[in-house]
């Protein structure tokens, strides 16, 4: 297997304000190239906040020049970013939870949350997924928050070949050890490595639990990061071997 570095980023995001997450997510992606990571992924609705009032304003189309930035970020640091924003396909059309992926290579891909949680109608209509990323021997599957509640969905990802579950979310203090039980038992059950990017602090309202981790493919714990605050959540395969590590963000990194 070749050597691959993947990471979660724990971010806080700033309600509504997507210029200031904007130069808080390059800053994560600056510090997570300094650590070699290859692939990076960030919360649900990470560069507005988990804000359902606040996404029709805030929704653009995927290829918006808004996320140039990001995109050019990428490209420079040879860093793929997976990042959450709603989205509409076509003017007029609904609401959409998504994780657009900005490669690398310049490329744009996109995924739409599958599964809404209860209450989400109100502001979002449900998506259709998305193809997992073609990486080196690697197939990597994206989830959104409530899509790996839905058992099928893990499992339809293994299924098709993936050997990563990649899940940006957002778990409360409440739902945590539900939450992470489940992510945990679908990398046993599946033989998946999984990462869970959780926020690092309150948004939407929510008491958000931080602790965002990565499980090896037979279940064990690689990394988390201890409890709220900016983190970066690190895995790293050599020889077929994982290892993994979680690295507190201070302040003045993610300004």
């Amino acid at each position: 297997m070749t050597a691959l570095t993947l990471a979660v980023a724990q971010s806080i995001s700033i309600a509504g304000d997507v210029p200031a997450n904007i130069q808080r997510h390059l800053a994560f992606m600056r510090a997570a190239a300094g650590h070699g990571v290859q692939l990076l992924v960030f919360p649900e609705l990470s560069l507005t906040g988990y804000e359902p009032s606040l996404a029709g304003e805030l929704a653009i189309a995927p290829a918006d020049a808004l996320l140039t930035p990001l995109r050019e970020m990428a490209r420079a640091l040879r860093l793929t970013a997976v990042v959450g924003m709603p989205i509409r396909l076509t003017p007029g059309a609904g609401v959409l939870i998504a994780a657009l992926v900005l490669g690398a290579d310049g490329s744009l891909a996109v995924y739409t949350k599958q599964h809404l949680h209860p209450g989400e109608e109100v502001a979002f209509v449900a998506g259709q997924g998305g193809v997992a990323l073609e990486w080196g021997d690697d197939r990597i599957a994206l989830a959104v928050c409530a899509d790996f509640s839905h058992a099928s969905h893990p499992r339809q990802a293994a299924q098709a070949g993936a050997t990563v579950y990649a899940a940006g979310v957002l778990i409360s203090e409440g739902g945590y050890a539900t939450d992470s039980a489940l992510l945990q038992g679908y990398a046993a059950e599946h033989g998946l490595v999984v990462l869970m990017a959780n926020h690092g602090g309150p948004s939407g309202g929510w008491a958000c639990a931080g602790r965002s981790a990565i499980w090896a493919a037979d279940g064990h714990l690689l990394a988390a990061a201890p409890g709220v605050g900016d983190a970066l959540v690190i895995a790293h395969r050599d020889s077929g071997r994982w290892t993994g590590r979680s690295v507190a963000l201070c302040a003045e990194e993610v300004r």
